[in-house]
């Protein structure tokens, strides 16, 4: 299929946005889900974590990588004990009437696309983040949720973690008095992209499927299957891949949608290679009610100097949250009077969003789709 063709499902999902939706008796609740997985990189991961979960069987894992798909289906047979059917092309995922739900763990450029042809076939969706890859498709995968009333969630698990949960109950709570400011951070030592050598894709690999709606470019080898992430025709940068999961955090716990004033900057400075997104990144903004937020991010320089994934600060005092969901609280003086939570877990993520599914509650979503929107609009800007 061309981009051209891409383009076209896309409008044409978007378009009948406007035409009314009769819902069948197959859309009644019930107690099994099936589900097929798009993308078997981060996909893997939530194949084996769906397919542990109570009454769910995991029909189809699917990748563009021959070797990536059979490497999925022996992988998830190990630790489950399922059988899947592996295939390359996603829209069998759509075709097949007995699937409830569609996993897209594909690269940034995918998300969009895929959910809302996955919500016009009928699945509920559970995409990766960041949601979208630009703003316009945020807006059009919560109208297309909206549409066919499907439970669209959001990766971005921090949101089900109980010890994020209690946290952010607590600040609510005025645990720091009133909060008008958070900090977030990322820290990595990852290595040069090198120079990219173009050429005749692997036979395995359907690299006209996986670029998909993006423009078409010359087979890159030093692209696949991780380093995507990096060039914009098909990533978001750091922001997009981490900075994502620590700017949700600062928006639930700040309490705030969109922002009023955004400033930005940074470069890629560590390296001299084809990565096109910065390594070393710096955002800020500012929302109505006098309440601040930034992301601090260096892909290419482990030290910094906190543990805190993500930092609040009240008028009586301040909360950290590191990554696993752990928090410590401060006074205003900067004494340490409540240290809790627990680690997170990707499986209470993906539990709340079938029980969306089985009880019909399609919005009742810790990381409901336009929760998500808003959180992926902060890197967009």
């Amino acid at each position: 299929m061309s981009r051209r063709q891409f383009a076209g499902a896309s409008l044409a999902a978007s378009t009948l946005m406007a035409v009314p939706t009769i819902l069948s008796a197959d859309d009644k609740p019930s107690e099994r889900v099936t589900v097929g997985v798009m993308g078997l990189s981060r996909g893997m991961s939530l194949a084996r974590t769906f397919g542990s979960a109570n009454s769910v069987k995991v029909k189809y894992v699917c990748d563009i990588d021959q070797d990536r798909m059979r490497s999925g289906v022996s992988g998830l047979e190990q630790a489950t004990g399922q059988v899947a059917e592996g295939i390359t092309d996603f829209r069998r995922i759509l075709d097949d009437k007995e699937c409830d739900v569609l996993i897209c763990a594909a690269p940034n450029h995918w998300h969009a696309p895929a959910t809302i042809l996955g919500v016009s076939a009928g699945k509920h969706v559970y995409v990766e983040k960041p949601c979208s890859h630009n703003p316009w498709e945020g807006e059009t995968m919560v109208a297309a949720a909206r549409k066919y009333d499907r439970a669209v969630q959001m990766g971005s698990q921090r949101r089900s973690g109980k010890g994020y949960q209690e946290a952010i109950q607590k600040l609510h709570g005025g645990i720091i008095g009133n909060v008008y400011s958070s900090r977030s951070w990322y820290n990595n030592l990852r290595p040069t992209v090198g120079t990219g050598n173009p050429g005749t894709p692997p036979a395995q690999m359907d690299y006209e499927l996986w670029q998909g709606p993006a423009p078409r470019t010359p087979y890159y080898d030093n692209r696949f299957h991780y380093n995507w992430h990096w060039f914009w025709h098909y990533g978001n940068g750091e922001l997009g891949n981490n900075g994502i999961h620590a700017l949700d955090i600062c928006r639930w716990g700040l309490d705030v949608t969109f922002p009023t004033r955004v400033a930005s900057t940074g470069g890629r400075y560590r390296y001299n290679d084809d990565q096109q997104t910065p390594d070393t990144h710096t955002a800020l903004f500012e929302f109505p009610g006098g309440k601040h937020a930034s992301w601090e991010g260096l892909s290419c320089n482990k030290h910094r100097d906190t543990t805190a994934f993500v930092a609040f600060y009240g008028d009586e005092g301040a909360l950290e949250i590191d990554a696993s969901g752990k928090y410590k609280i401060f006074d205003k003086n900067d004494k340490l009077i409540e240290e809790a939570g627990e680690a997170m877990k990707d499986s209470d993520h993906i539990e709340n969003f079938l029980a969306a599914i089985r009880t019909g509650q399609h919005r009742n979503l810790n990381a409901e789709i336009e929760q998500g929107h808003r959180s992926t609009m902060l890197c967009h800007l």
